[in-house]
């Protein structure tokens, strides 16, 4: 019998580019384990702009691959998962000192028909004096364009790619750092060291995927002793939140006057998300805040083009990522860094595939060139599958989520509407799953507050890696911003109170 504790692939790093290598690996036959020294999506990947996107901006910077092979992924994840990623309409006020009209219709133009786009509605102009966007804008902004994006549930798709990873044979630990990796010829031993409790676990891989994200160099000297002359530059992203800016249910897009865009989007119904920022940074990527001169960045950005001013007053929550983008030029100015990525293969002994850089948006593409990058230093098959399986919970029929949403609210009209739209949302079809058994709302156990019910807090501990309280309010849900601080406490005391099971045994819920 195999030693349980013998691995093809270890992956490093459970944020979206780790979680997606090792479903796409473990789709392949390989046998894979996944860490992470946090909660899955922890860090960069649960703090991004929500946006699954080409990168308008990029065009100005000629990057047209990489904004070409993100436009093709918005359509194949749309496909896969309806559910956590869903379409958006964006209206871009024109400012003449800014960029001229001829120039952003131009890049509408390639942005409509560089990806083979066939779902989202083209771009536009429009008149703001008379469409709703214009409402809450300056009057003297009168003229504008509207083009079509997507958002999605960023830390959801990181826990989602896990699950699936699971169910195909991988296995997923959160909370687990990994401290040491001792190169051989044909293998890699290395130790694992829970942050939760400080226990150690040996390991031993054919190959190691470093997808440490802001951490991918650190893990290189560290860790895997292995020098690297990569020249990777850490770059803090910030966003504010604010109590909702307006009613409709457009997102802006904002020029801002040193150059760079700025968004403001309707955010979990009653808020307005507003990013980001590009500041160089050099200190711990687990410790990384907004800082004040970022907010009121972007509160300026935003209070150029709204008629009410925004202020730092009116911010109800921050957060903020750091992201590694590599740079072989050594460029200067943060917001220019590319974000695309790079694949290096180390086969100086046991392989070493580390990623620099990369964007939610392209993270498929990414695990499937991963693929092919280890297949030519151990056997992996050829046969590329992610992009036709939907993820768990977006099997919805013909992609319909609407008339999904339809079904499930009369299925169980018993429960509060809301609600029902809520987990329909973060769910898809698994919300029948979630909801075995329950008919009514006295079916759904301990109310914590909003709309949370001791039901989905059970499904989230057994299914999916949820341990504390951070991690169902402000990674599986937003939640907290609606519950009060006792509310979020009480959320901790159960989750400790019903966390019985070991780490080994636990099915999906570890934290890396």
């Amino acid at each position: 019998m195999k030693d349980e504790q013998d691995y093809d692939l270890l992956i490093v790093g459970a944020g979206i580019n780790g979680a997606g290598i090792a479903r796409d690996a473990a789709g392949r036959g390989l046998r894979v384990l996944i860490c992470d020294q946090g909660d899955l999506g922890n860090y960069t990947s649960s703090s991004s702009t929500k946006l699954v996107h080409g990168g308008l901006r990029y065009l100005e910077y000629y990057e047209f691959r990489l904004v070409r092979k993100a436009l093709k992924e918005r359509e194949v994840l749309l496909d896969i998962a309806p559910h956590v990623i869903w379409p958006l309409r964006f209206v871009m006020p024109h400012v003449r000192e800014l960029r001229p009209a001829w120039m952003i219709r131009l890049g509408l133009f390639l942005y409509d028909n560089l990806g083979g786009r066939e779902k989202l509605p083209g771009s536009r102009g429009i008149d703001l004096s008379v469409h709703e966007a214009g409402a809450v804008l300056d009057d003297e902004l009168t003229k504008g364009f509207a083009y079509s994006d997507c958002w999605v549930q960023d830390s959801r798709l990181v826990v989602l790619n896990c699950q699936d990873a699971e169910t195909r044979g991988a296995t997923v630990l959160p909370r687990y750092r990994c401290t040491n990796a001792v190169r051989g010829d044909d293998a890699w031993q290395a130790t694992l060291e829970s942050t939760r409790d400080g226990s150690h676990r040996t390991i031993n891989a054919k190959a190691i995927v470093n997808a440490a994200g802001p951490w991918v160099s650190r893990f290189l000297d560290g860790a895997a002793k292995v020098d690297d002359g990569r020249k990777v530059h850490l770059v803090k992203g910030s966003h504010i939140v604010t109590r909702k800016l307006f009613d409709h249910d457009y997102a802006y897009i904002f020029q801002h006057t040193d150059g760079r865009i700025v968004f403001a989007i309707p955010y979990e119904g009653d808020f307005t998300l507003i990013g980001t920022t590009d500041v160089a940074y050099e200190g711990d990527p687990a410790s990384v805040r907004a800082s004040a001169e970022e907010i009121d960045y972007l509160c300026a950005a935003v209070s150029r083009y709204f008629k009410k001013p925004v202020t730092s007053a009116d911010v109800v929550w921050t957060y903020s990522g750091v992201r590694a983008l590599y740079d072989e030029d050594d460029t200067e100015n943060a917001s220019a860094l590319s974000r695309d990525y790079l694949l290096e293969l180390d086969s100086k002994g046991a392989p070493l595939l580390s990623v620099f850089g990369g964007k939610i948006t392209t993270y498929r593409t990414l695990a499937s060139e991963a693929m092919t990058h280890l297949s030519h230093v151990m056997p992996v098959s050829d046969r590329e599958w992610t992009g036709e399986a939907p993820l768990p919970g977006g099997d919805i029929p013909h992609g319909d989520f609407d008339r999904y949403l339809a079904a499930t609210q009369q299925e169980y009209a018993e429960l509060p509407p809301a609600l029902v739209a809520r987990l329909t949302r973060n769910y898809g079809t698994r919300i029948r799953e979630l909801l075995a058994g329950v008919a009514r709302v006295d079916d759904l156990g301990e109310h914590f507050g909003a709309d949370l019910f001791e039901v989905e807090l059970r499904f989230l501990q057994d299914c999916e890696w949820a341990m504390t309280a951070e991690d169902v309010v402000w990674r599986r849900s937003k939640l907290g911003l609606h519950l009060t601080p006792a509310q979020v406490e009480r959320i901790d005391v159960w989750l400790g109170k019903n966390n019985e099971v070991s780490d080994d045994q636990a099915p999906s819920m570890a934290s890396v």
